[in-house]
């Protein structure tokens, strides 16, 4: 970040009437929105995004990841994704339309700026604070997905494996597997296309799931859509951490897939009981050699830059009304619980952007304009 963004950035204190934390879908989507209802890009609102150039999680996401193989990219409010080459990686086509999309309706994105916490001001603001300065602002649009929080669950025998581990999260090419017995470890999307990727580099995968691989034959559409978000919102409203994505949706049951099954390379050893030195024991008692543990396991949400707020539930998640918080009014959070995916965080973008103008709205109408806000 370079002239006058790190100058605002650093800025001790710049007032702003919102934050918005992190430039993926759904933090796009809200400043798409907040400058659609009358909000001035850098002078009433801003975006604080940690990636060195435009793409969200999606920048991160290994190159032999191409588009016709990721989730469905839904298009941003006012312009069109357009029809991609599919063959291209999804990284690619991701990262050139967040940067139109930037591009085209200015919006006021600032990186690299990692948030590093948000907390309460005394002045019942919301403190922003990160590497290059602080920010005071009367509502917080945090939109900070999951890519930063891997998930590495624990097997006995994890810290005496020889061979390599590695997450999702740091995943790049199946080539370098080649000849190696690769132990996939998790049921979703990711485990699924990894399998296929290793074999068809000259690996040997061995797949283990917790429970039987979940495929279907229904097509994913806007009733299934409707009904995948009502059962994870119904987690959130009661303060519940949000479920994996595929224990809601099951794993589409595509013609590679099939045939995966068919030769069957796409077949399940069953739950992982852990690892030794050089091999993996599953819960049958059987035992097999293993180079290498890739851990498909998922992510979690991250959040914890808001931990000053106190905002978990005795369940463990953040008790949820739509996008808003219920222990905070002050904060709404986008792309978490049935907003994660990326029609989801969409919606969600505008909802959020909605409520933080009325907030400002009812903030100015109680104690006048405050700061620069229009």
């Amino acid at each position: 970040m370079h002239g006058p963004a790190r100058e605002e950035a650093q800025g001790t204190g710049r007032r702003v009437g919102v934050v918005v934390i992190g430039a993926g879908q759904a933090g796009l989507s809200s400043a798409y929105h907040l400058a659609r209802s009358g909000l001035r890009p850098h002078r009433d609102f801003v975006v604080l995004d940690a990636n060195p150039s435009p793409g969200g999680a999606w920048l991160h996401r290994w190159p032999a990841l191409t588009f016709d193989a990721a989730h469905a990219l839904h298009d941003l409010p006012g312009l069109r994704l357009g029809t991609p080459d599919p063959e291209e990686p999804a990284s690619r086509v991701v990262g050139r339309y967040y940067g139109e999309y930037e591009r085209t309706f200015a919006l006021p994105v600032l990186r690299p700026v990692r948030v590093v916490r948000v907390e309460a001001d005394d002045d019942g603001l919301l403190r922003v604070t990160t590497p290059d300065g602080t920010w005071l602002a009367d509502v917080v649009i945090n939109a900070t997905g999951t890519w930063d929080r891997p998930y590495w669950p624990f097997y006995p025998g994890r810290d005496v494996f020889g061979g390599r581990q590695l997450h999702t999260h740091d995943y790049r090419s199946a080539d370098e597997f080649a000849g190696r017995r690769v132990l996939v470890v998790g049921g979703g999307t990711s485990a699924v296309q990894f399998v296929l990727q290793l074999h068809a580099a000259g690996a040997t995968p061995l797949w283990s799931t917790r429970r039987p691989p979940s495929f279907t034959r229904r097509p994913f559409d806007a009733e299934w859509g409707r009904e995948v978000e009502a059962a994870v919102d119904a987690r959130t409203r009661a303060g519940l951490p949000p479920a994996s994505v595929v224990s809601a949706t099951g794993l589409p049951l595509t013609a590679d897939y099939r045939a995966g099954i068919d030769a069957g390379i796409l077949v399940s050893r069953g739950p992982l009981a852990g690892l030794r030195e050089r091999s993996a024991v599953f819960t049958d008692g059987t035992e097999e050699p293993v180079d290498a543990v890739l851990w498909a396991t998922g992510f979690r949400p991250a959040l914890d830059h808001l931990a000053p707020l106190r905002l978990r539930e005795p369940g463990g998640g953040i008790a949820m009304d739509g996008v808003h918080v219920l222990k905070d009014p002050r904060l709404l959070l986008v792309g978490y619980g049935a907003s994660a995916s990326t029609l989801g965080a969409t919606r969600a973008g505008r909802a959020a952007a909605t409520a933080a103008a009325a907030r400002l709205r009812a903030v100015a109408s109680q104690s006048g304009p405050a700061g620069n806000l229009a």
